[in-house]
């Protein structure tokens, strides 16, 4: 790039975008200069980045060939009066405050010149949030196409970013209707996706459209959950069901949706999918299992889980060589379902010292100790529950000790259903089942693809190397 980049301010999101375009390598920290109202800070980012600076923010209009104007939206009148006459028909002036029109641009400057907006969000930083891009009508194919102007995703302490809107790195425009499209596949709810559109383009895009844009989006989504899968053989199965509300004939009730992702061969985390199943029975589950063995899933050694007697029974139907194990913390949350508070802390560390051993013979002897000690302590319901149960949650052991500690629950999913829970909440009730499966999916696709399916999560030459033991290989 060979333009010279100016930032007029530089708190937290300034600060990211700065970061990123210079790490980048796009722009040199020569070419660019910053300012904002303190010198102390001024001073820091220039130790921090090696950047121009200036307390004086029309030095940076002089500089820059791409100005961005990164102060809060209630400043941004006053600081636009303040360096609207040095502003040339050349430059390119970026914005990134919401509500501010290219009309209101227009106005306040009082000509027509080169004005893009683009809209982060401070969750843009930890890869939480969306960012969309709007240029006016005097921004030419060559400005942006061609690459003279890039807005880099920021960095912000070592974390990378993520658009959940325009696809990492895009460097032409996407239209109206794709960033919409995006917006939805990202688990946008409709109101936000109604609230951005306002603030990018002046106006509300209507609910018909959105809805109609939906329709395209589901098509999209199913495309997606119902491809072959082709990770290979998956050894390491997880599974849950989320339960989800939703409007029939008049009627709320309960809707679930199932979820299963893998571990493949290589080591990898794999959204495998996710289907309505109405209730978490043997048929649903059963339904479900045959569809996934009918994309490809295969090479099944161990399904990982909370106990649900329907799933058990499809496992051992569908999956006959393959092995359960009860996810620990299920079954210590089941445990402590029977205990006082007050004893919640020790029991806790009873149960954990039976997971702790070196093997499953000395977690059995623990288990039986644990035992003994709950009904001395006049804990006879949770010490049938252990006494009942430890042996599905054991199962781990039967595969290498360098797995045990991921495989043993599956938190491995929960973050996945605290991301599927943040979305849905802000929906609240759902029209219909499809409706919530597709946001679901939605918000599994988005995960799937960030670095969450692109970092190795196991080391599954240990798994090669014991698979000639026949606990293993069934």
């Amino acid at each position: 790039m060979e333009k010279k980049i100016g930032f007029i301010g530089c708190g937290n999101m300034g600060t990211a975008m700065i970061q990123g375009i210079l790490e980048s390598g796009k722009c040199p920290p020569q070419e660019m200069m910053i300012s904002c109202r303190t010198k102390k800070t001024l001073e820091e980012k220039k130790a921090q980045f090696g950047v121009q600076i200036s307390t004086d923010n029309r030095d940076v209009a002089a500089f820059a060939d791409i100005l961005f104007v990164a102060v809060k939206p209630q400043f941004y009148a006053e600081v636009l009066e303040e360096i609207k006459d040095l502003l040339t028909e050349e430059q390119i002036l970026v914005s990134i405050a919401p509500g501010k029109t290219l009309v209101w641009f227009d106005e306040v400057l009082g000509r027509n010149l080169k004005v893009i907006r683009t809209m982060p969000n401070t969750p843009s930083m930890v890869k939480e949030g969306m960012m969309g891009m709007c240029a006016g009508a005097r921004v030419t194919d060559e400005d942006t196409t061609s690459g003279d102007v890039t807005l880099h995703v920021p960095r912000l302490k070592g974390v990378s970013f993520e658009t959940a809107i325009i696809e990492r790195y895009r460097r032409r425009e996407s239209s109206v209707e794709e960033a919409l499209i995006e917006m939805y596949l990202a688990g946008v709810s409709v109101r936000r996706v109604e609230d951005i559109t306002e603030a990018l383009w002046g106006s509300k895009v209507s609910p018909a459209t959105i809805s109609e844009l939906n329709k395209k989006a589901y098509v999209h989504i199913e495309d997606w959950r119902n491809r072959p899968l082709q990770g290979g053989r998956y050894p390491y199965v997880y599974v849950d069901g989320i339960y989800l509300r939703r409007n029939w004939g008049g009627e709320y009730e309960n809707v679930a949706v199932l979820v299963a992702i893998a571990v493949n061969e290589d080591g990898f985390r794999e959204v495998l999918g996710a289907a309505e199943g109405m209730k978490e029975d043997k048929a649903s589950w059963v339904s479900f299992f045959q569809w996934l063995r009918g994309r490809g899933l295969d090479g099944v050694k161990l399904i990982v889980g909370d106990k649900c007697m329907g799933m058990l029974e499809a496992v051992g139907e569908v999956f006959p060589d393959a092995k359960y194990q009860r996810c620990t913390v299920h079954f210590y949350r089941n445990v402590f379902s029977v205990v006082p508070k007050s004893k919640v802390k020790i029991v806790a560390k009873m149960l954990k010292a039976i997971h702790a051993q070196e093997s499953k013979k000395a977690s059995r002897e623990k288990a039986k100790a644990v035992v003994a000690e709950l009904h001395a302590m006049k804990l006879k319901e949770a010490a049938k529950k252990v006494e009942d149960g430890i042996d599905e949650t054991l199962t781990y052991c039967d595969f290498p000790s360098e797995h045990w500690t991921r495989i043993r629950t599956n938190n491995v999913i929960e973050r996945l259903n605290r991301e599927i829970r943040r979305r849905t909440r802000v929906v609240g009730t759902f029209p219909d089942g499809n409706s919530a499966l597709m946001l679901v999916c939605a918000r599994l696709r988005h995960v799937a693809g960030t670095q969450w399916g692109n970092k190795k999560y196991m080391n599954m030459k240990h798994l090669e190397a014991a698979l000639d033991d026949a606990s293993i290989a069934g």
